[in-house]
C-alpha cells in the first residue's frame, strides 16, 4: 500500500494532484472493462472527492459499487484527508 502524503498541511493543489495520481491506478483497472473515470472536484474541508465514471461504466448496475468499494477505499487508504467519494453524474 502506497501512502501519497502524510503531511496533512498541504495545500488543496497538492491534495487534487495526490488524488489524480490514485486514479491514474484506479482508472487502468477501469480500462480493462471499458470504462474510465473523471475527477470533477475535490473539497479538503470536508474530505470529499466528487467523480463521473465514464465509457462502459455509465449506467453500469455496479457503478455505485464501483465507486464505493474501488474508488472511495483506494482513496482513502492513499491520501490522507479524504473521507468520502461521491458520484458526480453527467
Amino acid at each position: 500500500m502506497t501512502v501519497v502524503w502524510a503531511d496533512m498541511a498541504k495545500t488543496d493543489g497538492d491534495m487534487k494532484r495526490d488524488v489524480e495520481k490514485v486514479l491514474e491506478d484506479v482508472r487502468e483497472s477501469l480500462a480493462l472493462h471499458g470504462g474510465d473515470i473523471e475527477l470533477l472536484g475535490v473539497d479538503p474541508e470536508t474530505g470529499t472527492v466528487t467523480v463521473r465514471l465514464l465509457g462502459t461504466c455509465v449506467g453500469c448496475p455496479m457503478a455505485d459499487m464501483t465507486i464505493a468499494t474501488i474508488v472511495e477505499e483506494t482513496l482513502r487508504e492513499q491520501v490522507p484527508g479524504v473521507r468520502k467519494v461521491v458520484n458526480g453524474r453527467a
